[in-house]
């Protein structure tokens, strides 16, 4: 905050900056005139509160995510890109009532039933019209489950896997959560196989306030959907405890459906290059978010700081040698089909895809950049944390890894990947939640966002050497 309030008074005393696209490529001063830039403007905001204030939530096949595709594709058009909608048929699926009671456990007092918090994971199936009672078998985690799964047949299954607040707290929120949602990934189709009736799972997140955490599951391909969703992680402590004494019972109603996949697009705008412009630096977001909340954290501001690249971009006046590409992905969240489109569609043009860009994980301000590259290549990146500095973005990691799902394909391929390095440790406190919204976002993060993709995008994209290719493992 000190930081970015410091940039703003410096600008405030020059008598004018004028940049144009003869200004000195790759240069200190015009990585510090596009970082600067970004608190002289509230565009990126301004787009944010539309995107989750006036349109919503946006999963995918809902009249939000259509209207946020045209709102997005409207404001960039307008800065002066050149937008296309890429075509991509996504799944529709629509969550029902969700409603769970615990009706049977040791010490009931007659005619007294307590009631659970659940939110039904992405393509579950309905249960009856009457609902569905159970009783509850209570497993650990799938480290536990080969041994218990003769249990299961008939039962409600509740895997109650913790996340590790703590580990989030030190930045390892991501590792946890990949963690702690083994359960949620897996688990329904292996309880399913097993003859399970349904399944609950403790909700992956953070801080508990008795708010269940959506999410999507793997279904297997022989095994078709079945009543799932996410429990409060107090109402499975509840039944954990209520368990100890003896067994207990859970009535549980779902009744999502399933609908005809749905068109949508991929909006994809090119900041074109001066001297080679097909040449591509993919910087970019989801659109789509779950149906909770209006999707402000993810990826409400991942979405948005990319399309805002491209805004400050166009407001100085400056073209990389390459192409900026800003893509706001649709379909991220429970089907990954934007991304799959995408790749279907550059095949035989992967050699021009220079680097891609990803923004989905973190709420909080920009700490650096984090790059999928060859260890010859970090040192290179040095210029663009050292632009960072005044607001504080100075880390710079590297990773064999993937680092983020709608660029993962384009990484396997060997296109080198980067994402912005974000203040995480709240961020599972509300994603895929009711709490997900706008007033989560601190404005000054947010731009400390855009300044991090804007310097980052325009430094690879104006680079005058290669960028060595560096696939990374399926």
């Amino acid at each position: 905050m000190r930081s970015l309030t410091w940039t703003l008074i410096f600008i405030a005393s020059l008598p004018s900056l004028a940049w144009s696209a003869t200004a000195t490529p790759s240069s200190a001063d015009t990585m510090g005139a596009i970082r600067d830039a970004t608190v002289q403007s509230d565009w990126a905001w301004q787009q944010l509160q539309t995107l989750t204030d006036t349109v919503g939530a946006r999963l995918s096949g809902s009249p939000g995510l259509s209207a946020a595709v045209q709102r997005v594709e409207q404001a960039t058009r307008s800065l002066g890109a050149r937008v296309t909608l890429q075509k991509v048929m996504v799944p529709h699926w629509v969550r029902g009532r969700e409603e769970a009671a615990i009706i049977n456990y040791v010490g009931k007092p007659v005619g007294l039933s307590q009631p659970v918090h659940i939110t039904a994971l992405g393509g579950s199936a309905a249960t009856s019209t009457d609902g569905l009672t159970a009783p509850v078998l209570i497993v650990k985690d799938l480290e536990e489950w080969p041994a218990r799964a003769a249990e299961a047949r008939g039962k409600i299954v509740l895997f109650t896997s913790r996340f590790n607040q703590r580990q989030a707290e030190n930045g390892n929120g991501l590792n946890e959560y990949l963690l702690a949602g083994q359960p949620r990934f897996n688990g329904p189709s292996a309880a399913n196989a097993a003859g399970a009736a349904a399944v609950l799972v403790r909700s992956v997140g953070g801080a508990n306030y008795r708010l269940p955490h959506t999410g999507g599951t793997h279904w297997a391909a022989d095994r078709p959907a079945f009543p799932v969703a996410a429990i409060a992680a107090e109402d499975s402590d509840l039944i954990e405890r209520l368990a100890r004494t003896g067994p207990v019972k859970i009535r549980m109603l779902l009744t999502p459906q399933t609908l005809p996949d749905a068109e949508s697009h991929n909006v994809i705008a090119d900041w074109v290059g001066r001297e080679r412009p097909e040449e591509l630096v993919i910087v970019s977001g989801h659109l789509d978010s779950w149906d909770l909340a209006t999707g402000a954290i993810d990826d409400g501001m991942g979405v948005i700081s990319s399309a805002a690249v491209i805004e400050v971009l166009s407001r100085l006046n400056l073209h990389a040698r390459r192409t900026i590409r800003f893509i706001a992905w649709t379909n991220e969240e429970n089907g990954g089909r934007g991304h799959a489109a995408y790749m279907k569609s550059v095949t035989d043009q992967l050699s021009a895809q220079f680097a891609a860009i990803e923004s989905d994980f973190g709420d909080g301000a920009a700490l650096g950049v984090t790059a999928a590259v060859t260890p010859e290549f970090l040192p290179k990146l040095q210029p663009v944390v050292r632009a960072l500095a005044p607001i504080g973005a100075t880390t710079l990691s590297r990773t064999d890894s993937e680092v983020g799902s709608d660029i993962a394909d384009l990484q396997r391929a060997g296109v080198p990947g980067f994402a912005p390095m974000l203040e995480s440790r709240h961020y599972f406190d509300y994603h895929h939640t009711a709490a997900d919204t706008l007033d989560k976002v601190k404005p000054e993060d947010l731009k400390s966002q855009v300044a991090t993709l804007a310097v980052l995008a325009y430094y690879l994209a104006d680079m005058p050497g290669e960028l060595p290719r560096f696939k990374v493992a399926p």
